[in-house]
């Protein structure tokens, strides 16, 4: 499961000399006296290419800056190094969405609204392969704190910011025009809503006409979205290829399915060719989900079977019982949720543990696909996380390939840490 932002604070970057390789991208820019500043304004105390600006990296502000305003950002040497959006009540109160010595306007998102559809849909031809797709994912498209995801005619936005609140009813427009969609569901955390200063009255007008459910078809295989109950949207587009990628490797096989969800892995498994498949979750409102995802796909009961349990504990009892399956996939929900030491070391300890359960349960030379939708575990991290609970059953992988979300999440390269979803694909031996 994933779709998660990381918006915890992280280190701010040192502070860096002039004449290096950041005064060289903004040779162009010149220090400006304060007085001339374009204004509203925001200072930042350390030389920073990143997006996300925490109180402790944020100078002074103009007195005219109020919530939600786009306001021009300054270096410590008086250049102009980007714009961003403002709140002073905010987690984050300052998001760059360009650095650049040019004077940006609200004309920017325009254009990074056209640019991010166009990636989509001209470029990689999304339209194609599925009715379910990121348009906009946030820091990788320049949108800093809006994630919208399509789903048929209707777009899902996920908002985190009141700069973006206030602006997404002047975007809509242009977003049902580029994609031909034609409704909208909008969801703010309640918690960041109130941080923030959304009111939740603003989000029903938006909303008013959104359906609670749609049919999608991604690859071929028909999944029912439901906005209402699901967990976020209901439905993760980051796995898309993923899911159709193990489907095409179990043909024959008697898969697991730990922490199923609402069955993306297990259908695509059953369509494949997978004898037999069984999926895991505690939650019972999305085994009932994956059923009805099931009877899309016209899915045998006595081919897919559902067991409501704590993957954990089913897996312990499992080893117990002597079960071996052919391939297992796991995909638990976000176990790292902070920095903070104690917490993070208990979150990479449960990814051991149950990787160790998971992986005992393959027959050697099966297949195990593991993911990990925490921000705050890079790749690596995770990979070690694996192989200790691996190695700890006196067991091997052999890894032969490492992945992410698919084209529709880009990443830019000055916040790589919003890279969250990673999959490793091996054979236990």
């Amino acid at each position: 499961m994933s779709d998660e932002p990381d918006d915890s604070e992280p280190t701010p970057a040192l502070p860096v000399r002039p004449e290096t390789g950041y005064a060289e991208y903004y040779k162009n820019a010149e220090p400006v006296p304060p007085e001339l500043w374009s204004k509203p304004w925001a200072q930042l105390k350390f030389v920073s290419f990143q997006p996300a600006i925490f109180p402790r990296m944020l100078g002074e502000v103009s007195r005219d800056a109020r919530p939600g305003d786009l306001v021009a950002v300054y270096d410590k040497f008086g250049c102009r190094v980007g714009t961003g959006l403002f709140n002073p009540r905010a987690k984050m109160p300052l998001r760059v969405v360009v650095h650049s010595s040019e004077p940006i306007g609200e004309e920017y998102f325009d254009g990074a609204i056209r640019r991010a559809v166009g990636l989509r849909r001209d470029m990689f031809k999304l339209d194609e392969q599925t009715e379910a797709y990121r348009v906009i994912n946030s820091d990788g498209d320049g949108i800093s704190g809006l994630t919208i995801d399509r789903y048929g005619d209707t777009l899902y936005c996920d908002v985190y910011s009141l700069g973006i609140f206030l602006r997404l009813p002047k975007w809509l427009p242009l977003l049902h025009e580029l994609l031909g969609t034609k409704h909208v569901r909008v969801h703010v955390d309640h918690d960041l809503g109130s941080l923030e200063g959304i009111k939740p009255s603003q989000m029903k007008e938006i909303t008013a006409s959104a359906p609670d459910r749609v049919k999608i078809r991604e690859h071929g295989v028909r999944y029912e979205v439901d906005f209402a109950e699901g967990h976020k949207t209901g439905f993760f587009c980051d796995q898309r290829d993923n899911r159709r990628r193990f489907g095409q490797l179990v043909k024959g096989l008697r898969v697991l399915d730990l922490c199923s969800y609402t069955g993306g892995f297990s259908i695509n498994a059953i369509l494949g060719g997978a004898t037999e498949v069984t999926a895991v979750d505690l939650d019972e409102a999305v085994i009932a989900q994956g059923r009805r995802n099931a009877n899309l796909n016209q899915v045998s009961p006595n081919k897919l079977k559902w067991v409501h349990a704590d993957a954990f504990a089913y897996a312990r009892q499992m080893q117990k019982n002597g079960e071996k399956f052919d391939a297992v996939v796991c995909d638990p929900p976000k176990f790292v949720m902070t920095r903070e030491p104690a917490f993070a070391a208990e979150g990479l300890r449960k990814y051991g543990d149950l990787n160790q359960l998971a992986a005992g349960l393959v027959k050697p030379g099966g297949l195990f696909v593991t993911c990990s939708c925490s921000g705050l575990v890079s790749l690596e991290t995770f990979e070690e996380c694996v192989i200790k609970g691996v190695h700890r059953l006196n067991r091997r992988l052999q890894i032969f390939d490492r992945t992410g979300p698919g084209v529709d999440h880009p990443v830019f390269s000055n916040c790589l840490e919003s890279r969250y979803l990673k999959l490793l694909w091996a054979r236990v031996v």
